[in-house]
């Protein structure tokens, strides 16, 4: 009888990384010029990060500052909600993004629908915010990781816990 093998499908972010790349985002915007004497500010709250900036243009310029550190350590964007900027006390205006752990319940049942339409000899079953699929066969599980992989399902889609 053949072993079954299995893989987790999950869509985390390293929380440690945001907190460096905020970091190396604030000494950035400290040291340019176009943000002298600003109160403009990056701070993660939870699962969000929370902009200040005193106008519009420095508020454009703080998200491509952090969007490049981000990348830069590895986070996807991807795992980013931004809201719409709104305006805050004295003038300034303010913006939040959130961040995106896990696989919402209808990403989830869109990825199973899909794995079930290859014709693959494998099953897939949502547990919590991620998604298990086991098959009989190792390369059943590779193609199913390739084809995901092909298709954009606006999350970053992580690949782990391969038996």
């Amino acid at each position: 009888m053949a072993k079954e093998s299995s893989f987790d499908i999950s869509s985390t972010v390293d929380l440690q990384e945001v907190d460096n790349a905020v970091q190396q985002a604030m000494k950035e915007i400290g040291q340019r010029f176009d943000f002298k004497g600003s109160s403009s500010r990056i701070a993660r709250e939870e699962l969000a990060l929370a902009l200040h900036a005193d106008d519009a243009f420095r508020l454009k310029a703080m998200v491509e500052i952090l969007e490049s550190k981000l990348v830069r350590r590895k986070v996807s964007l991807k795992a980013l909600d931004y809201q719409p900027p709104e305006p805050a006390a004295k003038g300034t205006v303010r913006q939040r993004a959130d961040l995106r752990q896990g696989i919402a319940a209808e990403k989830a049942r869109e990825i199973v629908k899909i794995i079930r339409g290859l014709g693959l000899k494998a099953q897939a079953q949502i547990q919590g915010d991620q998604i298990r699929v086991s098959a009989k066969n190792k390369d059943d599980l590779q193609a199913i990781i390739q084809d995901l992989r092909g298709r954009d399902f606006g999350i970053d889609l992580q690949f782990g816990n391969y038996r």
